[in-house]
């Protein structure tokens, strides 16, 4: 069986390291990562510097999961705002 995780070097703080996550979380960072217009290593080194656990692969997938949660509710804030009827003034 094939392992689901895949390990890649990251350079932080001018140091390569090697962070092991499963492929969907390294195609979420690159997305975010070019989204923010930064590189990926840009990226994983301010996870690094925020992190409050000592695993950094942890670290990541709690912060693509908080990235997603936070996007998904204010996606649906807005839809919430847009279905609210507003007072018309008259």
């Amino acid at each position: 069986m094939k392992s689901l995780v895949v390990k890649r070097s990251v350079v932080i703080a001018g140091h390569k390291t090697s962070v092991s996550l499963e492929d969907p979380f390294w195609r979420a960072l690159r997305e975010i990562a070019a989204a923010r217009k930064m590189t990926l290593s840009d990226l994983v080194s301010s996870i690094d510097a925020e992190r409050q656990h000592a695993n950094l692969s942890s670290a990541i997938r709690l912060f693509i999961l908080e990235f997603h949660r936070s996007h998904v509710a204010a996606a649906a804030a807005a839809r919430a705002a847009l279905a609210t009827p507003r007072a018309s003034s008259a």
